[in-house]
């Protein structure tokens, strides 16, 4: 019995102890499954602070990024601004210059129209001469039937035959007096009044030869160089000072300067950004300054490579790079470059038969057109504008006249001077130097003389300087000094009625009376 309890108290024992270890198998496992709820809910509510506090970061920057977008707009506006500003002054100065040069031509044609005024007076005067003339002719005839007893018809003949000697003779000398008082006034005005019309004047050739083309590889590419709301296009403007015009034409840009120069830095630099594909602000301004450096060290190479050529040493650097300007100028077609150097060989030349200094020569002949390099830019003829240009970079006084006296804007005083006048005429006048054809050209030297010989008393006729100028020699027996005078006006007079030409003529009439002898 006592045995039986005993596994009875055991077996009790034994259940107690599985239901107490179950109790706390079960207490120990509630509060893990508490740690744990507790452990993520820490978690949780780490990660939102880290969450709140990368929201704010995020935010942070992306008001940085805002604020560094926004100044750097600001500054590109005032950048803009800036050249707005610059562009609006440089219209404005613009103005006043063209203001002043109208009060100026307006001054001049007040000042030609007076002496019109005074040259129509002058003509009513031999006018009223004509008719006194008129009146003592008639006078004349009565008498002469009454004292000589010719038929009316001889006295009327004899008599207009001297009156008409007379006539001429009285009106060749007051038209000479007339043209001598008014030519100092009157063709210095003249030559202003026409040289501030030419500079202000524009036409269809001025357009013909301002502009340039670029071919595009396709249409496509015309929306990447205009850019977004066109930023592009004024990038690149702004940078070369060229106007880029973007119209119907297909895979087509026409670029728009008066310099030749800008137009081609604009086109490499077009063409450069157009093989690379990167059309933007930032790579315009970059390719154009690279293209820049590119093309002032071309055209120190072309200047160097001229001076060698011609054999001159010792031109400022500043000069030479003027020189390689003279690249990309033309005049009436012809290269402005190769025409100097064509001076400079021409001047070398006649400097070795007149047993000159030729290197002197041949300097002077290639600086001769310097001033066109910068004409562009400089008001005044481009032979002043070259003297300047000379005289700041220390050339020698014989040299710098040579230039100014090429075109005879001053009168030339050396035998230098009138070197280079006679080459720089040589060059420019010879056939195909500036498209003219050689047919052209010797009918129209032909068709000069022709019409001089035509007249009574011309014994030669002679057309030089390329057709500028005509040389008539007259029989001194036949004609005299102020029938000469007479001769010239009908000769220049018939050349404007049946020749078609450029410029103008020069008619030079000579009359020679030569008395020879013998002494034995």
């Amino acid at each position: 019995m006592e045995s039986i309890i005993s596994i009875l108290l055991i077996a009790l024992g034994i259940i107690v102890g599985a239901a107490g270890g179950y109790a706390l198998h079960r207490l120990l496992a509630t509060k893990r499954l508490e740690d744990a709820r507790e452990l993520a809910k820490r978690i949780i509510e780490e990660a939102r602070k880290e969450a709140v506090a990368h929201k704010k970061e995020v935010k942070l920057q992306a008001h940085d990024e805002i604020l560094a977008q926004k100044k750097e707009m600001e500054d590109e506006l005032k950048e803009r601004e800036r050249e707005i500003k610059k562009r609006e002054n440089k219209m404005l100065e613009k103005e006043e210059r063209l203001e002043d040069r109208s009060e100026k031509v307006t001054q001049k044609e007040g000042e030609v129209l007076t002496l019109e005024k005074s040259l129509t007076k002058k003509e009513r005067k031999l006018e009223e001469r004509d008719e006194e003339i008129g009146k003592l002719a008639e006078e004349q005839t009565k008498r002469l039937q009454e004292i000589s007893g010719l038929t009316q018809e001889e006295a009327r003949r004899r008599l207009m035959d001297d009156v008409e000697s007379r006539s001429r003779h009285e009106a060749a000398m007051m038209v000479r007096q007339i043209e001598t008082e008014a030519k100092e006034l009157a063709l210095r005005k003249s030559q202003e009044v026409m040289a501030t019309a030419l500079q202000r004047y524009s036409g269809d050739f001025v357009a013909e030869q301002t502009v340039t083309t670029v071919a595009l590889p396709s249409e496509d590419m015309k929306g990447r160089i205009i850019g977004r709301e066109g930023r592009n296009i004024r990038a690149l403007e702004a940078a070369t000072g060229v106007d880029l015009i973007i119209d119907d034409t297909p895979e087509t840009v026409i670029l728009s300067a008066f310099s030749p120069l800008r137009r081609q830095v604009a086109k490499l630099a077009l063409e450069r950004l157009i093989s690379d594909g990167r059309i933007h602000p930032a790579r315009i301004e970059d390719v154009v300054r690279k293209v820049e450096q590119e093309m002032d060290v071309k055209l120190r190479e072309i200047g160097e490579q001229a001076t060698f050529d011609v054999g001159v040493h010792g031109i400022h650097p500043d000069i030479i790079r003027l020189l390689g300007q003279l690249q990309y100028r033309t005049s009436f077609s012809q290269n402005v470059l190769q025409h100097s150097l064509e001076v400079a060989s021409l001047c070398g030349v006649m400097a070795a038969e007149l047993k000159m200094d030729v290197k002197r020569a041949k300097r002077a002949g290639l600086l001769h057109d310097i001033g066109k390099a910068v004409d562009h830019e400089v008001e005044g003829p481009h032979a002043t504008i070259g003297a300047d240009l000379a005289k700041k970079y220390n050339e020698s006084k014989d040299i710098i006249h040579a230039i100014a006296a090429h075109h005879e804007d001053v009168p030339p005083q050396t035998a230098m001077a009138v070197l280079v006048q006679a080459a720089d005429s040589l060059s420019g006048a010879r056939p195909g130097a500036r498209k003219e054809l050689l047919e052209n050209y010797v009918k129209r030297l032909e068709d000069l003389e022709n019409i001089a010989t035509n007249f009574d008393g011309v014994s030669k006729a002679y057309a030089i300087q390329a057709g500028r100028e005509i040389r008539v020699m007259v029989d001194s027996e036949a004609v005299d000094d102020d029938n000469t005078y007479m001769l010239c006006k009908d000769i220049s007079k018939s050349i404007e009625e049946n020749l078609t030409y450029p410029g103008q003529i020069r008619v030079t009439v000579i009359r020679e009376r030569r008395a020879v002898g013998y002494a034995k």
